[in-house]
This record gives structure tokens, sequence and C-alpha cells, in this order.
């Protein structure tokens, strides 16, 4: 028995020495190491640098708020994704008094949503309305008008649920370069043109703000990877 105590009195002294130098000058000298986000970059910095100019992924760096959450809207579902990330930014000015600077809210339009990116011209060509079975309550016939773009009372409080209103108030707004294929696809079909023609067409009535990018899938990812929470919003 002599000998396992011998051991263990001088592991306990070894252990005492560590946690005495532990506040010491020289402990001070190597503090752990930062802790690392998922893109590589030290103390949250996002480090991720582009190597392509073919896409605009700067809207990432204004991410900036310290409450970040993206919202993935895979269907029109009435522009619920928009609404439900103007509603948490207004939720938490409620609740914590947060001020809007210190909120960063993303929504990625993509898959079937794809339209709720497109301007009112686009959407009475291709009878988009009718297409997803979207009535104005007001008239009761299909919707001729992107009915997200601008919110459902003039009121100011409500500005920001509608899409430009969002945009304009610091929300950021990405779309599927996939889905809008789609779109691309219509005007081909309609004016039998090129691919050229058909996708300067449709660009031209995307609404001005909204960033398309390589897939919804990669806006999403990336914007996580900025430090955003994720949800399911549509």
């Amino acid at each position: 028995m002599a000998r396992p105590r011998r051991e263990f009195l001088g592991w306990l002294g070894a252990s005492t020495v560590m946690a005495a130098t532990a506040g010491s000058p020289l402990a001070a000298q190597e503090p752990p190491p930062a802790a690392a986000r998922p893109d590589g970059g030290p103390d949250g910095a996002d480090r991720l640098v582009p190597v392509s100019a073919e896409w605009d992924v700067t809207w990432a760096d204004r991410i900036q708020g310290k409450h970040r959450a993206v919202f993935d809207s895979p269907g029109v579902s009435e522009g619920a994704a928009l609404f439900r990330a103007a509603m948490w930014r207004d939720q938490y000015k409620e609740v914590y008094g947060t001020p809007p600077e210190e909120m960063s809210a993303v929504v990625v339009i993509r898959h079937t949503a794809i339209p709720l990116a497109m301007g009112d011209a686009y959407w009475a060509r291709f009878g988009i309305g009718k297409e997803e079975k979207l009535k104005d309550p007001a008239t009761r016939k299909w919707y001729v008008t992107n009915p997200v773009r601008t919110p459902w009372s003039p009121e100011p409080r409500w500005t920001a649920y509608g899409l430009e209103g969002f945009m304009a108030s610091g929300g950021i707004v990405l779309a599927c370069n996939l889905a809008f294929r789609m779109v691309i696809a219509k005007f081909r079909e309609a004016d039998k043109s090129t691919r050229e023609e058909a996708e300067a067409a449709a660009r031209a009535l995307l609404i001005p703000g909204i960033i398309l990018q390589p897939s919804g899938i990669f806006a999403a990812l990336r914007a996580q990877q900025a430090g955003c929470s994720y949800i399911m919003a549509s």
C-alpha cells in the first residue's frame, strides 16, 4: 500500500503546482485557442473569400447584428417567410427592446417560391396569381401583382412587412438561380426567344435589391456560416 500511496501523493503535489501556476504570468502567455466559426474564421470573423466574380456574396458581410436568422422559403405560402422575418424583428424589439441595427434577417426565396422575387409585370403576364391560387381579398380575383411587394396596411409600422420595405430596413433577400431558370423558361416559351434574350427579359423583371445566388441551398447554408440561426419559414 505504501507505493500506491506515494504515487498518489506525488500526483496530488504535481496537480497542486499546476493549479498554483494557472494564474501566473507564464500561464497567461498561452491562452486557449479562440473558438472557430464553421467557415474557419477565428473569433467569429467571416473569412471566406470568393474566387469568382460571377456571384454577389457581399451580402454576407452585411450580417453584423447581434441577433441573426435566415428564413427559408421553398414555397410561396402567401409570403409567410417574409412576414415571419419582419415579425421576428418586431417581437425582439417588443420583448427585449432590441434596436433594428442589432437584428440581421435574411430571407431565401427558392424552389417554387421564385415568383415572389418577380415584379408585377411578370405576375400579370403569366397569370401567377391563378397559378398559385392566390386571390386578392379586396377584389376576390386572382392577384395580377406580386402581393408581398407592399404591406397589407399603409400604416408606417407595417412598412417592413412589404418586400421592398423589408430590404430598405436592412433585411436581406436572396433568390435561387436554379429556380430562376424556370422564370427564364416561361419567357423563352412565350416569346420563342433565345436563352440569352429570355434571361435578359427575366432579369429586367427581377425586383431590384434581390440578389441571385447559385442556389437556395447555397444561400441558406452560407447565411448559417455567417452566424444565422435557420428556420423553415414557408
